[in-house]
């Protein structure tokens, strides 16, 4: 079983916290109602870059697992996330989306040989219901088609961790390498795709260009190398739980930058978020200094 350090817990918490960012950032500084284009200026020119400055490109089987990779972590799921943060209320979405860590879980068991355990459904439960006391309103309102989106999101997330972590990196490729990769087959995918559907905008404004650079370079390169890296030294579900500090953020970024009140209720809801992390990654910390008393009892 994998190691989880604290250390690799924190760094690989930063991919999170950051996304949660988005909802904030979509809402204030993108141009209204242009999911597809949100997503691909997101995700093509730090994947460009990235392959440019390390020289990486799929040889063999890894032009099929690139383009999965890349469809799933990154094509597929940053259409919908953007399509789902304009459909619904940011904390709405952040809900719907809090049903990835079960789709990790599932999906697990046949792809990795995982085990579900009795904390890994406690932990789910806690972790959802913390979500909803971060986020609902009595003003929220719902689309059908918004919570269809929300949730085959968070499934193609889901997919996409799975599926990195039973696949590794290719023979040779670093993290950036690998990072770029995804994002630039990602962004392939998204282009034609944003150019029938919607176009590019008429004007775009130093408002809308700080939200796109912020997306790329933030929430794309930097955050996406760090949760990769997360996925290949933590286990799948640890990786998957961290994934509900992002309502968290976004909680916190809207009572600090939007004026929205925080409640006690939303307060306890951030605590239940934060014990459902804590209770997924405490069997692994277990094992982990099980195994260091082993290997110091061997020696």
């Amino acid at each position: 079983m994998a190691k989880a350090s604290p250390r690799d817990l924190f760094i690989t918490a930063l991919a999170p916290m950051v996304w949660g960012s988005t909802y904030l950032v979509t809402t204030e500084f993108l141009p209204a109602d242009r999911p597809l284009l949100a997503a691909t200026v997101r995700a093509l020119p730090a994947g460009i870059v990235l392959m440019l400055v390390t020289r990486t490109w799929p040889r063999g089987s890894w032009w099929f697992k690139a383009a999965a990779l890349g469809a799933l972590n990154i094509g597929l799921f940053f259409f919908l996330l953007f399509f789902t943060a304009y459909q619904l209320p940011g904390g709405v979405a952040a809900l719907v989306g809090s049903i990835q860590p079960l789709f990790v879980l599932l999906l697990g068991v046949p792809l990795l040989g995982e085990r579900i355990r009795m904390t890994h459904i406690v932990a789910c439960a806690v972790g959802a219901a913390g979500v909803g006391l971060l986020v609902l309103r009595s003003t929220a309102t719902l689309t059908v088609i918004g919570v269809i989106a929300g949730m085959a999101g968070a499934l193609s997330m889901a997919a996409g961790i799975v599926l990195t972590k039973r696949w590794g990196r290719p023979d040779g490729v670093g993290l950036l390498g690998f990072t770029g990769l995804q994002l630039a087959m990602g962004g392939v995918m998204l282009l034609p795709v944003t150019l029938v559907v919607e176009g590019l905008p008429g004007s775009v404004s130093l408002p809308n260009l700080a939200g796109f650079a912020y997306l790329s370079v933030i929430g794309a390169l930097a955050a996406y190398a760090v949760w990769f890296r997360g996925i290949q030294r933590l286990p799948t579900m640890v990786v998957s739980f961290l994934g509900f500090l992002s309502p968290l953020v976004a909680t916190v970024l809207g009572f600090a930058f939007l004026g929205e009140a925080l409640s006690g209720w939303q307060i306890v809801g951030a605590l239940l978020v934060l014990a459902a992390v804590f209770l997924v990654q405490r069997p692994v910390a277990v094992v982990d200094r099980q195994a260091r008393r082993k290997a110091i009892s061997v020696r």
